[in-house]
């Protein structure tokens, strides 16, 4: 029987089923094993002041490359885009809704001076140079946790990943999306990575080619940036007739500068325009940007 290992949030759960379940379908019986990570025990600290790469995936990799797991599921924007060697990215889900999305009050009618929680440095940048009137806060927790705390009046609106709230079912509490020229997503946001370790086939059938070369050109503009899941970057890639087409952006964390650019090429070269489009950011400020903030 596969072991799969995952986080025990009600998100991760839902995740790691679905994947059980597809596995399953295809003949292959697996069961659960819930590992609690770094990330998951500080939870009363900015994700940005903690520092550090893998806190929600380190212990995870842990199990699998001691055997504990023959197969793990993390959302793809908690993987650092260099894996411990032996674990290989085996394959990568079709993805759901890649945007942000805003619970609570929409955008345009958040009064001036209102309370806005988030977690992501790069939603907070993004957030204070569409509206710098606004007071952004930081909200930890589970995605109910945070809803909690939006309804309890904590805050006027909270921003979240619009894929976690369709896949437990609270496409309802969304007021509104924000399109990736308004707010670009976090590299891999709303992907599935399903990692193993080296040699094992047995996640191929779940792997989406698209998605995956969309992950590809994301995670290589990541990995040439230097930047881990908690530092203001955003990407966002598409693919169409062959082609992939790469937005990004690295922002100053007060909002005072967001550096855009975007390219589009062969699906062929995903990983080169991911790392050329890096390259161009960095020429243009972003490596000052990402200085001050590692430095910060």
């Amino acid at each position: 029987m596969l072991v799969i290992a995952s986080r025990g949030s009600q998100l991760a759960l839902w995740q790691a089923h679905w994947v059980e379940a597809q596995l399953t379908a295809a003949g292959h019986p697996c069961r659960l094993e819930i590992i609690k990570t770094t990330g998951d025990k500080i939870t009363n600290v900015p994700l940005a002041k903690v520092g550090g790469k893998g806190l929600f995936t380190k212990e995870i990799e842990e199990a699998l490359l001691d055997g504990r797991a023959h197969l793990a599921v993390h959302s793809l924007k908690d993987l650092p885009t260099e894996l411990p060697e032996g674990l290989v990215l085996a394959a990568v889900p079709p993805r759901e809704d890649p945007r942000d999305a805003i619970c609570g009050r929409r955008l345009a009618d958040l009064p001036q001076g209102a309370k806005v929680g988030t977690s992501s440095l790069r939603r907070a940048a993004q957030l204070r140079q569409l509206r710098p009137d606004l007071i952004v806060e930081s909200v930890r927790g589970n995605l109910d946790t945070r809803l909690r705390k939006l309804d309890e009046g904590q805050y006027d609106s909270i921003l979240l990943a619009a894929a976690g709230l369709k896949r437990l079912g609270w496409a309802d509490r969304i007021a509104e999306i924000l399109e990736p020229e308004q707010m670009c997503p976090a590299v891999g946001q709303g992907a599935l990575a399903i990692e193993t370790r080296a040699g094992s086939t047995v996640a191929a059938l779940l792997d989406h080619a698209e998605t995956h070369t969309a992950i590809t050109a994301e995670r290589a503009l990541l990995c040439a940036l230097g930047g881990g899941c908690q530092v203001p970057i955003g990407a966002h890639a598409t693919v169409s007739e062959g082609r992939v087409s790469l937005l990004a952006i690295v922002a100053a964390p007060d909002g005072s500068q967001i550096i855009r650019a975007t390219t589009s090429g062969p699906v062929s070269d995903a990983a080169a325009l991911g790392a050329t489009l890096a390259e161009e950011l960095l020429g243009r400020g972003a490596k000052q940007i990402l200085e001050a903030v590692y430095s910060a």
